[in-house]
């Protein structure tokens, strides 16, 4: 992973400064809404094995590694846009070009589970 990236999630850090020690598993994301974050900076980067790790057991039987992973591959992501947090959930729209070059926006209120101490994404609600 690019240490002197600029973080996709948003945030205008670095990426080794921002979602990168949660990818890569030297730190927990504190709040729902930085895991969320980095799990969309997860995507851009194809690490597959944080989306996983970070979705919530009892969902997580819902998501297929291939899937996850041709989903990341086949999308160029462009922009993350946060729209309302709260301590458990996280409204977001994510903008990317999908594999026809097609611009694209994601709209979803995720919910997160805290468990010994970490965050875990259960499920989303889904918008037009």
């Amino acid at each position: 992973m690019g240490q002197q990236l600029i973080c996709p999630c948003g945030s205008g850090l670095l990426f080794a400064q921002c979602c990168e020690p949660f990818i890569n598993g030297t730190q927990n994301p504190p709040t729902a809404e930085k895991l969320m974050r980095s799990r969309y900076s997860a995507y851009a980067v194809q690490a597959v094995d944080y989306l996983i790790a970070t979705t919530y057991s009892s969902t997580r039987k819902n998501h297929s590694k291939s899937d996850i992973l041709e989903w990341s591959k086949s999308n160029q992501w462009l922009k993350l846009e946060v729209l309302d947090a709260t301590e458990n959930t996280v409204e977001f729209k994510a903008y990317f070009l999908d594999s026809r070059l097609k611009a694209q926006m994601h709209h979803e209120k995720s919910f997160f589970k805290k468990e010994n101490e970490r965050w875990f994404y259960v499920d989303g609600e889904f918008f037009e």
